[in-house]
């Protein structure tokens, strides 16, 4: 009986959420569930799924010519009756959602350089509707690495010239403080009404002193600024910085918030420059969407230094209990834990323990002697201890991993990054990044991926760290936090063969009933590859990228290093389809309702964290006709 006055509950609160037919932003609605109402895909039907089409953007580089390495992971948008996609030599390509046939294109002529980040990324545009006819009373907007945002007629791919500058807009005009990068535009802003909310990405673990992240609010016709939110204390801005929004945002539009997932402050793996409290980083934070005055904030990690950014935006859904309806929001993060808060306060629905976690012996820093532990929903990818060595990677590097494991500092999780040498676990990709989670509105299940990624980073003291030229990588190799007394180095744990040292899975696929907060279930996801080779079923993948939840009982996600595209059954995580495309599919595919025929999406892109594969594929799929 409880279980159906809960499922009542549940469905009366489900209209104000739930996909409609279009997917008009990047997590598919503004309360960032990812899910979709399509009704036709069904487990029963969807091993029946064909290929409706295959376009190639010719936007990709494997980093062997003059261009570095592309990293595509847009979510296809679909609106106006046309799909838009975004590229990573920051174009727009409007294409026919039935046919694949390009109807028109935008060069936005950027500078294909990468100027904050290692390779040039992108993840979509944004849509704004006015509700009015005319010429660019529907816009297509995308940002450049360079700080340029472009607006352009949603018909004709034309420039809207009442925007900005002609129908640019120099967002780098508002980077006027530690200005060591420019402000880069690589997440489509969340359009609310006529308002266009965004952050920005900067170069990561290279400055202690950096632009201090903020919030900016323009006017969707015009450009004009409306406000602009910093998250980090005045006085501290002149050592530090970042504590910026590099992710999606969410937003509810009944309450007038937008929620923020602010991510950690620089440097990322030394404190000892900002040992007095930043609440706001690494956070999910809730602004006034009029005026950007802050609502509340929850911090989920205590003076970050394990760049455990909060890495995506947290997704809305309402839970019943005790006979009403709570508005909640569920905040996903690096660490593995799920932050299920009351969405217009702040407040946990679920009881957060502060546990003692191990000290720093850096100089000069000063670690929070405690951290927030969210154990109910149980935390995804079993995070809190790290996994045995695999005794495969162990025998073939004569017990290279055995002798590492007792070399290096592990103390369990939020152990901090030292000299000696840490186990990081979960590493900074997260468990779950920005592909964050979906979650069925009428039942109240939440669905994620969840990476189980070991690394080792090293504390390189400064002298020794200048002391010989040294490159970075793709998350991953030297990195000199300029202005701290250490560089670092960071890479996965790995033996001699470039075989993981840990035991696997290395990744999983769970379900959470976020009324109960029981885990209803966590098995591997997808298929490792080593040399070409693939692993077995049940050693599951690191993933990049995050799954949709549809009406009909069917999660679609990419996100895995096989390079294939897959239906589970929601019910189980059981897989039901899947298609080998040109690349890991490191993106959320858009699944919506076109002249009658429903549609699932996939930008297949690559990213050198998974493999070195990258394409320009974008792909799409039906039941058969």
């Amino acid at each position: 009986m409880r279980h159906l006055a809960a499922t009542v509950l549940a469905l009366l609160a489900a209209p104000a959420l739930a996909q409609q037919d279009s997917w008009t932003g990047f997590h598919g609605d503004l309360g960032s569930t990812k899910f979709s109402n399509a009704p036709s895909f069904t487990p029963e039907n969807v091993g029946r799924l064909e290929r409706a089409w295959d376009f190639r953007t010719g936007d990709v580089s494997d980093g062997s010519g003059d261009l570095v390495e592309t990293v595509w992971s847009a979510t296809p948008v679909y609106a106006n009756g046309t799909l838009y996609l975004g590229t990573p030599f920051y174009r727009i390509i409007a294409l026919d959602p039935a046919t694949g046939e390009e109807r028109w294109s935008y060069d936005s002529a950027s500078r294909l350089e990468p100027l904050t980040q290692p390779a040039l990324k992108n993840r979509g545009v944004a849509y704004w509707d006015s509700g009015s006819d005319g010429v660019c009373e529907k816009r297509v907007y995308i940002g450049t690495m360079d700080a340029q945002l472009h607006a352009v007629d949603a018909d004709t791919g034309q420039l809207c010239a009442g925007f900005a500058q002609g129908g640019i807009l120099n967002v780098n005009q508002w980077n006027t403080v530690n200005a060591v990068f420019p402000f880069s535009l690589l997440q489509p802003p969340i359009v609310v009404g006529d308002t266009l909310l965004m952050g920005w990405a900067g170069a990561d673990w290279e400055y202690s002193a950096a632009p201090p992240g903020n919030l900016l609010a323009v006017d969707a016709r015009t450009g004009e600024l409306l406000w602009d939110t910093g998250f980090i204390p005045e006085e501290l801005i002149p050592r530090t910085g970042t504590a910026n929004i590099w992710t999606a945002m969410t937003a509810d539009p009944e309450l007038g918030l937008v929620y923020a997932p602010v991510s950690s402050p620089s440097p990322n793996y030394w404190g000892g420059n900002r040992t007095e409290g930043i609440p706001l980083a690494t956070s999910v934070t809730a602004l006034d969407i009029e005026t950007g005055e802050i609502a509340w904030s929850f911090q989920h990690v205590y003076h970050d230094i394990w760049d455990y950014d909060t890495p995506s935006a947290p997704t809305l859904v309402d839970i019943p209990r005790n006979g009403e309806v709570i508005p909640a929001l569920v905040q996903a993060t690096k660490q593995g834990f799920l932050f299920v808060l009351d969405r217009r306060t702040g407040e946990p629905l679920y009881p957060i323990e502060e546990r003692a976690v191990p000290e720093s012996t850096a100089e000069g820093e000063v670690t929070s002697p405690v951290q927030p532990f969210a154990m109910t929903p149980a935390p995804v990818g079993a995070p809190l201890e790290l996994p045995d060595v695999w005794t495969l990677s162990d025998i073939v590097s004569f017990g290279q991993c055995s002798r590492e494991r007792e070399e290096y500092l592990y103390q369990g999780i939020f152990t901090p990054p030292s000299v000696q040498g840490t186990l990081f676990f979960p590493g900074t990709a997260g468990a779950t990044n920005w592909g964050g989670v979906a979650v069925d509105p009428r039942s109240g299940i939440l669905y994620v991926n969840a990476s189980r990624i070991v690394q080792l980073i090293h504390l390189i003291p400064r002298e020794e760290y200048e002391a010989e030229a040294r490159e970075g990588g793709n998350e991953e190799g030297y990195h000199p936090q300029q202005g701290a007394p250490y560089g670092i180095h960071l890479t996965d744990w790995s033996n001699w063969a470039g075989m993981p040292c840990w035991k696997p899975p290395f990744g999983t696929f769970s379900a959470v009933d976020l009324a109960t907060g029981e885990l209803l279930y966590e098995v591997p996801f997808g298929r490792a590859q080593f040399h070409g080779f693939y692993g077995l079923a049940d050693w599951g993948s690191p993933t990049l990228g995050g799954p949709v939840v549809t009406a009909g009982g069917v999660i679609f996600i990419g996100a895995s290093m096989d390079a294939r595209v897959r239906a589970l059954n929601a019910a189980t995580g059981e897989e039901l389809w899947s298609d080998l495309v040109e690349a890991p599919a490191v993106s959320i595919p858009a699944v919506f309702t076109h002249e009658g025929e429903d549609y699932v999406v996939f930008a297949v892109g690559g990213n050198s964290i998974l493999k070195p594969e990258v394409s320009d594929q974008a792909v799409a799929y039906r039941l058969p006709r």
